[in-house]
């Protein structure tokens, strides 16, 4: 298994030696901040030349979601990922992960009705997916689209979600991401989601049920680990969550290697 991380607030701020930082914990790769590299280019080239820890993914970066209720603010959002996949396939990054929305609405919390329809969410997600697919398709990358709990958004919860927006409309360039900790709030069972949709899973998340470091919380990671493996899984899992102990380095290190174990 490949393990990725994203960026944690104790990792060095320069970024030639946050690159190294992350390789000599024993990461495969870093999932950076779409801003991040496109800000800063040349310099993310020079620190992957140097260390060879490869970007594999961004994520986030952008100020405006796919499923935006605000039309300026999607397209908005849309020219800025363009930029993002432009600049990852500089760098050789393999694609994007992209929410439908996150913190927009939930039919959780009041007021529980959406100021849009459910055929105009399904619009305006189709509408940004099409066109990224034609981004990903001229840069060689890939939009992984990522489902959210039910709490943080209202129109993509499960991996079946994800998939029937790629097959409804036939795109070439867009995966799914799966995320340990939506999904254990949102699947029936992890392992039986990551494997019914292992012929479009293109990326993982990963995190522990309390959204904490993996393994210090009740995810039966080992299970869902090994039905990876069994599909034939080849991409990465990027660690994407907070950590809680007095020392976050050697808890985030302890982590890294219990799951190595696995």
């Amino acid at each position: 298994m490949k393990f990725g991380t994203q960026n944690q607030a104790f990792f060095p701020q320069d970024i030639q030696e946050k690159f190294e930082y992350i390789k000599q914990m024993g990461f495969d790769g870093f999932e950076i901040d779409g801003k991040l590299l496109v800000n800063n280019l040349a310099e993310v080239k020079r620190a992957i030349e140097t260390t060879g820890l490869p970007v594999t993914t961004a994520c986030g970066g952008y100020d405006g979601w796919i499923g935006d209720f605000i039309e300026e603010r999607r397209l908005n959002g849309l020219q800025q990922i363009e930029k993002i996949l432009e600049a990852l396939a500089e760098v050789g990054g393999k694609g994007i992960v992209v929410p439908g929305a996150w913190g927009m609405f939930t039919y959780r919390l009041p007021p529980m009705t959406p100021p849009r329809s459910q055929d105009g969410d399904r619009k305006a997600v189709h509408d940004s997916l099409r066109f990224l697919d034609a981004v990903a398709a001229r840069t060689g990358t890939t939009v992984f689209l990522e489902p959210l709990n039910r709490y943080q958004d209202h129109m993509i919860n499960t991996l079946a979600d994800a998939r029937r927006y790629i097959e409804e409309g036939q795109y070439q360039h867009v995966q799914i991401i799966g995320d340990f900790y939506h999904m254990n709030i949102e699947e029936d069972e992890l392992s039986k989601a990551f494997h019914d949709n292992r012929d479009l899973l293109g990326h993982v998340h990963i995190a522990d049920n309390h959204r904490y470091q993996p393994g210090s919380g009740s995810i039966d990671f080992k299970r869902s680990f090994d039905q990876l493996r069994a599909d034939g899984y080849d991409g990465y899992v990027v660690y994407e969550g907070r950590i809680r102990a007095e020392d976050p380095a050697a808890a985030y290190q302890e982590s890294l290697n219990y799951l190595r174990t696995l």
